[in-house]
């Protein structure tokens, strides 16, 4: 049982230490600045991608197998429009994220290393 619970208590700190990456990574990123305004800018810029997704979704829509629908084609201009913001958004604030994911990274390397130590202890006498 021992076993389980050093597994779960590793797993624990694995997390924990991820998450203390992220925000580090965060952090680091804002310079001190709050998340908002910089997801609020990012969201402004990421509606010309929605447009153009929603434009691409419209004509791809109305001409799909010569079923000239106009709510197919406005169903598939709202598909366009949100897969175009979303990739929009992760575009604008592809910065921040690559600092979270690096330092959540480097976070959790410290803690395999560490616990690869304890298990695999060098004696350098």
């Amino acid at each position: 049982m021992t076993n389980l619970t050093d597994s779960l208590d590793y797993g624990r700190k694995l997390v924990n230490s991820g998450l203390e990456g992220a925000r580090e990574g965060e952090e680091e990123f804002l310079h001190g600045d709050r998340l908002g305004p910089f997801l609020s800018h990012s969201a402004r810029h990421a509606w010309k991608h929605a447009a153009v997704g929603a434009c691409i979704g419209a004509v791809g829509g109305y001409f799909e197998k010569e079923r000239h629908s106009p709510w197919r084609a406005a169903g598939f201009a709202l598909l366009g429009g949100l897969i175009g913001f979303g990739a929009g958004l992760a575009w604008e604030s592809r910065g921040l994220g690559r600092c979270i994911f690096c330092d959540a990274a480097k976070s959790i390397k410290k803690v395999r290393d560490e616990h690869w130590f304890e298990k695999n202890p060098i004696d350098y006498a």
